[in-house]
């Protein structure tokens, strides 16, 4: 073992490349390279919110070319996993995607403390190993069309390294960043709601370059991201670094405890954050704002050609059914724009809310979220029945933007309440309430939606109630983030405790200061690593602007 600068430490060789002993930062290690590699596996496991561009095409994958589907209209679940001579209904290959979002909650629950001993390399690798390999098994099942090699690579395999790659940098990102939690956080979770908004069009691009008469090229197309997916995402993963224990940065002071009581001191074990109420609390916080935002998300299309109908296209007062075919595909067109619209704002609340949150606190960052909400829904169909579209257009920006701003100051909000320690295992079990919202959110509107249609009603008047009963799930979200209070010392680990889980061996640990650590803004090297980075979001945000236009023509 050799000692470097102010005793930080080179670690033992002996120990195994991946092990969290290797990863600790050496004197004259820029933080600001931690964030890039936290987006370059956040962006490709983002995907998961673009796969819809596979299905038509799936659906038609036998039928390459010829004027009618392969279909078989009374075929069941278990011969569509099994069939070599169906076509695919879209309603199976959306159980991927259902797939995916159960077990990414799962998996980050169950792999949370793992990950904490482990380190977020090895989390990183096999978040690449599983999400990559998920994208290869189902070209594969593509290829000799079996449904069933889809669920298992890009549903279950994919959906743990959806779990282990949204969990992999968040302890880290916070302990490399104490003095800007939310910004650190905001910048890699804002990569899992850009994944779609690069990957959909490349996607897209690929299917086309590969389309012949007798393929519908998305089995090349996974094959080629799944292969792109692994060596981005293994250059993320091994571009992480940990701090030393003790470490902060230099000529910041941890806030006293009396200066902000909503900000721990200490830090709670994982095995007891679960038995607090606060812990509850927060679940229900991110699951009713989630429920609230993803399931106008799943219905934004349909939602606002069916509210608006002709008047989207300059005939008001004509009802979406007494367009032709030529006006719907216009309809569908600006509905798509506005869809673009909708995951921009979703991505870019993600860094602006979560950064906002370091400065005004994630309780009443939450508070704004709920009350703001609230009124919006709740305005929402005044806006719909005067005809105002640029009004509601304009809500839903910003309620999406909210959305996508909680999840990315909840890990920030985990840490000040917890502490930092088992941050990232005590993230993964909170994420179940994401797999909760993903089934209540799309369930609630779609069946109100489905009553009122049976009912007879139509335009505005289909999504008013929903509008009111989301605002109802953002007030008892309200509630329940008043009722979250700082933890009662007794909850808190005794500070040997604490000093005995940092201890990394093979290391000597660094007492304070930086000692040239996480010094420094944006080197050379960090440059680089953001433009690896930067330029898909660039391109992908260039995409979805270009495709949000025909909104305002």
């Amino acid at each position: 073992m050799t000692t470097g600068l102010a005793g930080a430490v080179a670690p033992d060789v002996s120990h195994g490349f991946l092990s969290r002993e290797r990863i600790v930062a050496r004197p004259g290690f820029n933080r600001w390279l931690v964030p890039p590699a936290a987006l370059a596996i956040h962006l490709c496991i983002g995907m998961a919110y673009g796969l819809s561009v596979f299905w038509l095409p799936l659906s038609r994958a036998l039928s390459v070319g010829q004027p009618t589907p392969a279909a078989c209209p009374d075929m069941g679940v278990m011969t569509a996993l099994f069939t070599t001579t169906c076509d695919w209904r879209v309603s199976d290959l959306v159980t991927i995607f259902s797939i995916g979002i159960v077990v990414l909650g799962l998996s980050a629950a169950l792999f949370g403390g793992w990950l904490e001993k482990a380190g977020p390399r090895k989390a990183g690798l096999a978040a690449a190993l599983c999400w990559a390999g998920g994208f290869l098994i189902g070209a594969f099942g593509v290829y000799i069309h079996q449904l069933w090699l889809l669920w298992l690579g890009m549903g279950l395999i994919g959906g743990i390294g959806l779990g282990l790659g949204y969990i992999s940098p968040v302890s880290t990102l916070i302990k490399w960043f104490p003095d800007r939690r939310g910004m650190a956080t905001g910048m890699a979770i804002m990569g899992f709601g850009g994944g779609a908004m690069i990957g959909s069009p490349l996607a897209d691009l690929l299917i086309k370059s590969f389309r012949t008469p007798d393929s519908a090229g998305v089995w090349q197309t996974l094959a080629v991201m799944g292969v792109g997916y692994l060596l981005f995402m293994m250059a993320g993963a091994f571009g992480y670094r940990v701090p030393p224990a003790g470490w902060k940065p230099e000529g910041w002071t941890p806030p006293a405890a009396t200066s902000n009581k909503m900000i721990a001191a200490g830090h709670v074990h994982l095995r007891d954050a679960h038995k607090t109420v606060q812990f509850w609390m927060i679940w229900l916080v991110l699951c009713l704002n989630v429920s609230a935002g993803i399931g106008v998300l799943a219905l934004a299309s349909p939602m606002l050609q069916e509210i608006f109908g002709g008047a989207l296209i300059g005939q008001p007062g004509t009802a979406l059914s007494a367009l032709d075919g030529g006006q719907k595909a216009q309809v569908a067109a600006i509905a798509a724009g506005f869809v673009g619209l909708l995951s921009l704002f979703n991505i870019l609340g993600r860094f602006f809310w979560a950064s906002l949150s370091d400065r005004i606190g994630r309780k009443v960052t939450y508070a704004t979220f709920f009350l703001l909400g609230a009124l919006l829904y709740a305005a929402a169909p005044s806006a719909a029945n005067a005809g105002a579209q640029a009004l509601f257009v304009a809500i839903f920006c910003v309620i999406l933007s909210m959305y996508g701003g909680g999840f990315a100051t909840i890990p920030a909000y985990l840490a000040d309440i917890f502490g930092t320690q088992f941050v990232g295992a005590i993230h993964g079990r909170l994420l179940t309430a994401w797999s909760t919202a993903g089934i209540v959110g799309p369930f609630v509107v779609t069946k109100i939606r489905e009553i009122q249609a049976a009912s007879g009603v139509q335009g505005a008047d289909l999504y008013g109630r929903t509008m009111y009963i989301l605002a109802g799930f953002l007030v008892a979200g309200f509630v329940c983030n008043l009722a979250v209070r700082p933890l009662a010392k007794r909850w808190f680990m005794a500070d040997a405790d604490v000093a005995a889980l940092g201890a990394v061996p093979g290391t000597r640990q660094v007492a304070s200061g930086s000692f040239g650590i996480g010094r420094g803004g944006f080197s050379l090297g960090a440059l680089l690593a953001w433009a690896v980075v930067g330029i898909p979001i660039l391109w992908g945000i260039g995409i979805t602007l270009s495709k949000a236009l025909i909104l305002f023509r």
